[in-house]
């Protein structure tokens, strides 16, 4: 098995298609064809079942896809790591981060690391804590910040930070005339609300009103904190997130409450997988994070 039999397989489970593969790797479509081929005749296995409108990747497949991505990700690395030898750190750091108070952390962090190393380009996405980790496990990005809880087994966490929960509330809504900064979630329990997305979230937020005999109203699950302040303000709900999510717009749109019995905090966690080496690049991020926590 060569090299370029691995990269031709990536592409064309990029695009499902023989004909868009071959136009993106330059060659001919027949030998490509042929290339997958004696692939799958070496595995020993099936990689693509084909249809009328293209290619489907089998379950072995996706298996060796995982690998043959990590493959080429450790052949980039070597050249990049042998080039960062003679001419100083430079390449391509890919991040990922969820929103909350982790952009803005990430950011003071770059532009540390810029300094350093002025020849690093960042790749940046933003996600909710489930996208964030997919692209983690996937080889799509190095290093992530997500909210915990985390996979410890399959992921390296450092926590970098904390932030209160708290109670955006419509300016109207008859909680919003309640003095004080806290308010007893308990209070909220008769009232419509709207909480992040994430799979996990539901159950957690659920367990806080359990101690009252209560249970959450909750009518919409949002992926991003931008969501949570417009739907607030539009009146639709009472939105129960990171303290971040408040900064979206004027304060007097909204009333802000922190959360207590319980007080609850929500925490942030750097991440790498542990089933991926660390380019060098990412190595320096992480040590560079790691030391100043």
């Amino acid at each position: 098995m060569e090299l370029r039999h691995i990269r031709y397989f990536v592409v064309v489970a990029e695009e499902c298609n023989l004909t868009r593969a071959a136009k993106r790797l330059m060659i001919a479509q027949p030998p490509l064809s042929r290339q997958i081929k004696d692939l799958e005749e070496e595995l020993g296995t099936q990689l693509f079942v084909r249809k009328s409108k293209g290619l489907e990747l089998t379950e072995a497949g996706h298996h060796f896809l995982s690998y043959a991505t990590r493959i080429l990700q450790l052949s980039e690395q070597s050249v990049e790591d042998l080039h960062n030898m003679e001419d100083g750190l430079q390449g391509t750091l890919y991040l990922a981060t969820v929103e909350g108070m982790a952009p803005r952390f990430l950011s003071e962090q770059i532009k540390k690391f810029h300094a350093r190393f002025p020849k690093v380009e960042f790749n940046l996405w933003n996600g909710n804590t489930d996208d964030v980790c997919h692209r983690v496990h996937n080889g799509l990005c190095d290093i992530a910040i997500i909210t915990a809880p985390f996979d410890e087994e399959s992921l390296e966490g450092v926590s970098v930070g904390k932030e209160p929960w708290i109670a955006m509330i419509p300016k109207d809504h008859p909680l919003a005339t309640l003095k004080g900064e806290y308010i007893d979630l308990v209070k909220l329990s008769p009232y419509e609300l709207l909480i992040p997305s994430r799979i996990s979230r539901l159950n957690e937020i659920q367990e806080w009103f359990k101690p009252y005999g209560a249970k959450p109203k909750v009518i919409g699950r949002l992926a991003h904190m931008i969501n949570a302040y417009e739907l607030t303000r539009a009146g639709v709900g009472i939105a129960i997130y990171p303290e971040a999510a408040a900064s979206y717009g004027a304060s007097d749109e909204i009333v802000v409450k922190k959360l207590k019995n319980p007080r609850v905090m929500a925490e942030y966690i750097l991440i790498h997988s542990r089933n991926s080496e660390l380019s060098m690049v990412a190595r320096e991020f992480w040590s560079m994070v790691i030391e100043e926590e």
